[in-house]
């Protein structure tokens, strides 16, 4: 209870000094990831955590199912954006680009992982979450068209990453037990995906126009209405679980089947399963700082797994979006931000926790040490480097690209 405490205390001293810290680019998951790990390190720490993968798994899970459909639901102009051209190049060209070359860094460095082992790493270290840097889509110093690209295809990624991940598992996880085994694996993978997208698809579009009939009817108020909205991602994700589908995509696609009824709602609809959303993702980044210290103290962190992250944070993501977008309006600046714009963040997180937990040995511990080490490094030079991107294309001097302009595109998660 004292830990909970803690991390309340946290959160409502953040909200107080969050403007000040911004101008030293210091953001929430950083403050919170810093705080967590001070008071769960050392011999005699001022909190111990009994971390246990397993119990944490569906509340890590039922985190990223809110912020998933939220992702689907806050893209202005349609799912694909404003820019559905630079959307598209980048989902269908620079992330498979990307995650083959992450593949390719670590059959390299990891020559004794088998490829779907390699496979699996390369997803989680090519989910992408804009919290540890939202300042990139929020700042009006950046172009609106940048800011509007970028929170497309963040809140797409993860709905492409989530079955890529899940098909590479679960034939890692079968690749002990021989071709038969990874053959069962992927005819049920097939169909969960199935599942998932109708279990979404009817709970997104069916709950959407029920809100709105009550609404216009007069039989709810704006209070309740919010309520029955935070619901719709718990209800995708667990009726998708219980039909044996995969409750992520549910809640992604419920998001984006209510997203063309939600514009009919009042504002506020989406306001709180956004910030129920906001609340437990920070909570999260504090318990995050305790599982990078399990990890340090492990010794499982070596010179190729910090090499691998370095390189999956920077050249296998910024070279193929620069390629990408080759041939397009966008200036080599533009090109650039948009290539190093790709924070990690909850989503890696979850995934290399799922993973963790269905592998044994030797590769769950380098799994986990993968994932803890690219995104505590994304929170840390992603969130310090949203002061310098910003300031720089605030100066007076520089040249917009074509179609940038006044405006405003938010996200809480990427």
């Amino acid at each position: 209870m004292l830990a909970l405490v803690v991390i309340l205390l946290l959160l409502l001293g953040w909200a107080l000094i969050a403007g000040r810290l911004a101008r030293y680019s210091v953001t929430a998951p950083l403050a919170l990831l810093v705080a967590g790990v001070a008071l769960t390190a050392g011999q005699d720490p001022v909190f111990v955590f009994d971390i246990e993968f397993e119990a944490a798994e569906r509340i890590v899970e039922v985190i990223v199912a809110i912020l998933l459909f939220t992702d689907a639901t806050e893209v202005p102009g349609g799912v694909l954006g404003r820019e559905p051209r630079l959307t598209l190049r980048l989902l269908l060209i620079a992330l498979p680009m990307s995650l083959v070359a992450a593949w390719l860094v670590g059959v390299v460095l990891f020559p004794g992982l088998s490829p779907w082992l390699v496979a699996v790493l390369a997803t989680i270290v090519m989910s992408v979450d804009l919290t540890p840097a939202v300042s990139f889509v929020r700042d009006h110093r950046i172009p609106e068209r940048l800011r509007q690209v970028l929170n497309a295809e963040s809140g797409l990624n993860d709905g492409i990453v989530a079955p890529t991940f899940l098909f590479c598992l679960a034939a890692a996880t079968a690749t002990a037990a021989g071709s038969e085994a990874q053959a069962d694996a992927a005819v049920h993978a097939v169909p969960a995906l199935g599942v998932a997208f109708l279990v979404g698809a009817f709970v997104g579009a069916v709950a959407a126009r029920v809100l709105n009939r009550a609404l216009r009817a007069g039989w709810t108020q704006a209070s309740a209405l919010r309520l029955g909205v935070l619901t719709l991602p718990l209800l995708a994700y667990a009726g998708a679980v219980v039909l044996g589908g995969n409750g992520f995509i549910a809640a992604f696609v419920a998001g984006v089947f209510f997203e063309p009824e939600a514009r009919r709602l009042p504002a506020d609809a989406l306001h709180l399963v956004e910030d129920v959303g906001a609340l437990l993702s920070l909570a999260l980044w504090f318990l995050f700082g305790a599982v990078l210290n399990d990890v340090v103290e492990r010794g499982s962190i070596t010179w190729q797994i910090v090499l691998y992250a370095a390189l999956a944070l920077t050249v296998a993501r910024m070279l193929p979006v620069a390629a990408a977008l080759t041939g397009t309006d966008l200036v080599g600046r533009d090109r650039l931000f948009l290539g190093w714009a790709r924070p990690r963040g909850i989503g890696s997180v979850v995934f290399g926790l799922l993973a963790y937990i269905e592998l044994t040995g030797p590769d769950a511990e380098v799994v986990l040490a993968v994932m803890v080490v690219t995104v505590a490094a994304s929170i840390v030079v992603h969130g310090l480097s949203t002061g310098l991107v910003t300031r720089r294309y605030g100066r007076p001097e520089r040249r917009a690209s074509p179609g940038s302009g006044p405006g405003h595109s938010e996200a809480t998660r990427g």
